[in-house]
């Protein structure tokens, strides 16, 4: 069998460039070596892409002191990286390109249409799904027109914030407290904040308007928060996995109750109220559908007390971390993580 030559983009400027680092090593570890000669390139904080020469590097990090540069060329007649140490320079073919990446920089099309631009398959959503998904302003707005409910929402620029007592009572005209705020195109829960006063909520705006242009003011949604996994698109039908629920170790599921608090746990396929599991796994499927989705989402919703499923939002390029509920819904459905990763990497290839 010829191998062919797979590229592993890692790291990025966006916040949540340590989750990204974390899931790689997971991602990496379950190619098929045998299908697969792997070239490993980090993207550090300040956007230098870099070659990785092991897994172990990427651990303790030092891959980011790496002598030898890459540049992925946006030259099609090339269809591979370009590799500089001094003077010296190396152009490698590649047949496949996975980027684990999350938030900006990575996850919302701007490496996906460098990816189109230099004619290389890749795993994961396109430039319009990942662009729409990764701003939750415009995935509200695809959404509206499904018969999927979801938390109704103030939209606010960054430059409305220059009259705050407009925008305050603009949403206080439509919601109690407390209400969420969010930046609209930031990963993980980063800017989010709860507001449960006129104070916090003017708090919450800004400090939301350090993370994006763009902000989004929600109704507070009382439920569990339930997690699906979605593969297919293209040629191959969509499929959605089981269902997760989260047990977040704060007030709400942030950055830190993610990644860092022992306390937060992940429960597959617990038991909700009649029909409601159902509810999600086709709402998912609408809605990675209604975005182009094409090989990974993970699609976030709450389920209400009555059983009412509300949208939350969706990730396009989900965490393969080790407590990441995206490659655990597969597993609990029968599908290892080395089967995940390889019918992601073929998939890549039949892009239509």
């Amino acid at each position: 069998m010829n191998k062919k030559t797979a590229v592993v983009l890692f790291g990025g400027r966006s916040s949540e460039h340590v989750v990204s680092c974390m899931s790689v090593i997971n991602v990496i570890n379950h190619i098929d070596r045998e299908k697969y000669d792997l070239i490993l390139i980090g993207i550090t904080e300040e956007g230098r892409w870099v070659k990785a020469e092991s897994v172990e590097e990427i651990k303790t990090g030092a891959w980011r002191e790496g002598s030898v540069s890459a540049i992925l060329s946006p030259d099609s007649t090339m269809g591979g990286v370009i590799f500089m140490d001094g003077a010296k320079t190396e152009v490698v073919k590649v047949d496949v390109v996975f980027p684990v990446l999350h938030g900006l920089f990575g996850e919302d099309g701007t490496v996906q249409g460098l990816l189109e631009l230099a004619g290389i398959p890749y795993v994961g959503c396109g430039v319009l799904a990942s662009a729409v998904s990764m701003d939750k302003l415009y995935t509200k707005i695809i959404v509206d027109r499904l018969s999927v409910k979801q938390a109704d929402y103030v939209p606010v620029m960054r430059r409305d914030l220059e009259n705050m007592e407009e925008v305050v009572n603009k949403v206080e005209e439509k919601f109690s407290y407390p209400v969420f705020v969010k930046p609209s195109n930031a990963g993980s829960s980063k800017g989010v904040s709860r507001a449960g006063s006129r104070k916090e909520l003017e708090e919450a705006l800004t400090e939301a308007a350090n993370h994006d242009r763009k902000i989004l003011v929600e109704e507070m949604i009382v439920g569990r928060e339930i997690e699906c996994a979605v593969f297919g698109g293209g040629r191959a039908p969509i499929e959605a996995s089981g269902v997760g629920e989260i047990l977040a170790a704060a007030e709400f599921y942030d950055f830190d109750a993610k990644y860092y608090n022992s306390e937060s746990k992940t429960v597959v396929n617990p038991d909700l109220p009649a029909g409601a599991s159902e509810k999600v796994r086709e709402a998912a499927k609408a809605i990675f559908q209604a975005v182009d989705g094409f090989g990974l989402a993970r699609v976030d919703f709450f389920v209400k007390a009555d059983g009412t499923v509300v949208f939350n939002e969706i990730n396009t390029m989900p965490g393969f971390t080790a407590i990441s509920m995206y490659p655990m819904l597969w597993e609990a459905a029968g599908i290892t993580k080395d089967q995940l990763v390889d019918r992601l990497m073929t998939h890549a290839k039949d892009r239509n």
